[in-house]
């Protein structure tokens, strides 16, 4: 065969080798022809035949590399599920405000730590506490927190007596730590050993003084959730506001477990 025979087949063959690239590439199964102004996952374009051979459309991320229309389903569905529900923004906000407010208490228990020795000759911890009644505020708190916790499941399953029940049980055992404090704090003053007797009573102050006050906000906001439930029912915001309160409710029960042990325990104990 001459040599123009072999220009001609290998053109021939040229031709058949790009024919069935383009079919296989068009039918192949979960793959949908692309169609000018299609979505970013298409790749191909169809083109007239007056304007040469098909061409790829840029894709420098490969984000629609070889994407049919199964793949594209994947991807809406899964970015639909991973649109975070406000339930979820609600907590992971709120948990980041409790973190602020741990590392406040943190400094508060540095500067404890550190002034605890500083009584300039006046009565130190293990002439003032009484530990029979810092461990009744202890029980009462601990008690609070596991009523609070029945309160949340109340609001979650649409039980008011599980839910008013737990938030009265709370707001009644908040109020007698809350008491039980204030009678501390007043018998204290009472002894001069007021916040301006020496460093170390003002480090103690500070501290339990200030988690007392989140106590008292606690009471506060757990009397306003009962009204807003009684009055507007278990809405959606509503619930997330309860989410937030027993985050807010059992991060003081933390709290005061720490401060039991390091200002009470181990000031009387020194």
């Amino acid at each position: 065969m001459n040599r123009p025979g072999w220009r001609q087949m290998g053109l021939w063959a040229g031709l058949a080798s790009a024919a069935g690239l383009v079919a296989a590439a068009a039918f192949r199964p979960g793959h949908a022809t692309a169609v000018p102004g299609g979505p970013v996952g298409d790749l191909l374009e169809d083109e007239p035949a007056s304007r040469g051979p098909l061409r790829s459309k840029p894709d420098p991320n490969h984000l629609g590399h070889r994407a049919g229309a199964g793949n594209r389903q994947h991807n809406t569905e899964h970015g639909e599920r991973g649109t975070a529900s406000k339930r979820i923004i609600a907590g992971y906000g709120f948990w980041i405000f409790l973190l602020s407010d741990i590392i406040m208490f943190a400094a508060f228990f540095a500067a404890y730590a550190v002034l605890s020795g500083e009584t300039a000759g006046g009565p130190a911890g293990k002439d003032l506490f009484d530990l029979k009644v810092t461990a009744v505020e202890t029980g009462c708190l601990l008690l609070s927190s596991f009523a609070c916790g029945v309160a949340s499941i109340g609001a979650q399953t649409r039980r008011g007596a599980w839910f008013y029940g737990g938030m009265a049980a709370t707001l009644v055992l908040g109020t007698v730590f809350l008491g039980l404090e204030v009678w501390e704090f007043a018998g204290l003053v009472a002894r001069d050993a007021g916040p301006g007797r020496s460093a170390f009573l003002s480090a103690f102050f500070a501290l339990v003084g200030c988690h007392g006050l989140h106590v008292g906000v606690g009471l506060l906001w757990l009397t306003t959730m009962m009204a807003q439930v009684w009055a507007k029912g278990y809405r959606p915001d509503i619930l997330r506001r309860m989410l937030c309160f027993s985050l807010f409710w059992h991060a003081l029960d933390i709290i005061w477990v720490a401060v039991f042990t390091i200002v009470y325990l181990m000031g009387s104990g020194a």
